[in-house]
């Protein structure tokens, strides 16, 4: 069994910023945002890939949603990691729960009911948002074995960075908050 390495807390609520090293090319250049961590393991969301082969629309059309409000066709599906690519999840702010709803921090979300498909389909639901399929995550321990091994860095979120930087700025954005540029760094462990 493998030794359980302790980083000394817990990132639900953060982002994990990949390294310029990653070696995964499913997480190269990636931003994910952290909805649940403990003893057990991690879960996460990828907030800066999108998916090209599905629209919004046809989501919904597969899941037999009516979609009458005309403001859902820009509305993007996000690559939100690699395990269980077809379950669908919506991170968003704090202005929509149901029984199913997981409050991360005080200004954030994440649902993985129909139901919020329905709202935002009717052009209701949570004003802000990111529709992922799949997700991203980790066995217990294995997350910090890989931030150890200097795959990923840390940095608190906020709802601009989640929210409101395109899709293809998040990783630079998201390096900015940690006050360095990526290009700074080196992809071995223990050097800078």
């Amino acid at each position: 069994m493998a030794e359980r390495i302790d980083t000394g807390e817990y990132l639900g609520g953060k982002l994990l910023v990949a390294m310029p090293g990653m070696r995964d090319p499913r997480f190269s250049q990636s931003v994910v945002y952290i909805c649940a961590h403990n003893q057990d393991g991690a879960m996460g969301l990828v907030i800066n890939r999108v998916i090209d082969s599905i629209t919004f629309p046809e989501l919904l059309e597969q899941l037999g949603i009516a979609r009458p409000a005309p403001t859902i066709e820009d509305i993007q599906v996000h690559f939100g990691g690699p395990v269980e690519s077809s379950r669908g999840f919506v991170l968003h702010s704090t202005d929509f729960s149901n029984e199913a709803t997981l409050h991360v921090d005080p200004g954030v979300s994440v649902t993985a009911t129909v139901d919020i498909l329905e709202q935002i389909a009717l052009g209701e639901g949570p004003k802000s948002r990111i529709l992922a399929l799949g997700y991203a995550g980790w066995r217990s321990g294995q997350l910090e074995s890989e931030i150890l091994a200097n795959g990923w860095l840390h940095v608190d979120a906020d709802p601009d960075l989640l929210f409101d930087v395109d899709c293809e700025d998040k990783w630079e954005q998201a390096f900015s908050k940690l006050g360095f540029a990526p290009e700074l760094l080196s992809g071995e462990a223990g050097h800078a």
